[in-house]
């Protein structure tokens, strides 16, 4: 018998939201000017940077290119809290709105009693700006949060998604990832999960190669003009369409 669709996994950054760009990004350079550095990142640069998981990690990287040697911890310490300090209070006044789809593919799944869980490598802080802010009409569908904080490695290591998994004892042949990232997901097939891409500005400029092994390729939930080659729902007339609960059963049902 074929499994049924029983829970879905949620990434954050690009795939609930657009946060690099419009949220992470601006606090990074708010944090900068606040504690006196020289620097300031442009859109150029912060994509170069991404290649760098999680906030810390980016600025430890960046500080010792620029000045020759690993920067004092403590010094990491006031930049990580100040950009923490701009971002969530950002997100919290509704600054970032969810991406098309992802708050009816949320309140579908609740209502049909799936289990839903947030797998990020943003920080405990971040996550609860974002649910503060705009996924506040959806947040009592999540039944647990995997954050940064939570892991040893982040992605594209598998330990979140398999955390998650042990944590809310289900079976992966029963779960669908939602993620944006190349990292995501090879972190997600690590854990033996069925991956759905909804592409970000970022994952844009991703190779479509690079996705390969994702069941499905999207632009966005909705079913927004894609980029070819996608495999996604589409209507009768071939036209894409919104990812829906039954759509995401087939998929699990048709590896």
């Amino acid at each position: 018998m074929s499994p049924s669709l029983a829970a879905l996994f949620w990434d954050v950054d690009g795939t609930l939201a657009e946060t690099e760009f419009e949220g992470h990004l601006p606090a990074f350079n708010l944090a900068f000017a606040e504690r006196g550095e020289p620097y300031r990142w442009d859109p150029e640069t912060y994509l170069r940077l991404l290649k760098v998981s999680g906030g810390r990690d980016r600025l430890r990287a960046w500080l010792r290119d620029q000045e020759g040697e690993d920067p004092p911890e403590q010094r990491l310490d006031a930049l990580v809290h100040a950009k923490q300090r701009h971002y969530t209070a950002l997100v919290r006044a509704g600054g970032l709105p969810l991406r098309p789809g992802v708050a009816r593919l949320i309140a579908e799944a609740a209502e049909a009693g799936l289990t839903q869980a947030i797998v990020t490598a943003s920080s405990r802080p971040a996550v609860e700006a974002l649910v503060a802010g705009s996924l506040a009409p959806v947040a009592e569908a999540f039944h647990t949060w995997i954050c940064g904080e939570d892991v040893a490695a982040g992605k594209p290591d598998p330990e979140g998604y398999a955390l998650a998994l042990s944590r809310l004892a289900l079976d992966p042949a029963r779960v669908v990832v939602l993620e944006d990232s190349v990292g995501g997901l090879a972190a997600a097939h690590g854990a033996g999960l069925a991956c759905v891409i909804t592409l970000s500005r970022l994952s844009r400029c991703e190779h479509p190669s690079a996705f390969a092994r994702a069941r499905a390729v999207l632009h966005d939930l909705d079913g927004g003009p894609p980029p070819a080659p996608v495999a996604g729902p589409s209507d009768r007339d071939g036209r894409p369409g919104p990812a829906t609960l039954s759509w995401l059963q087939q998929l699990i049902q048709s590896p």
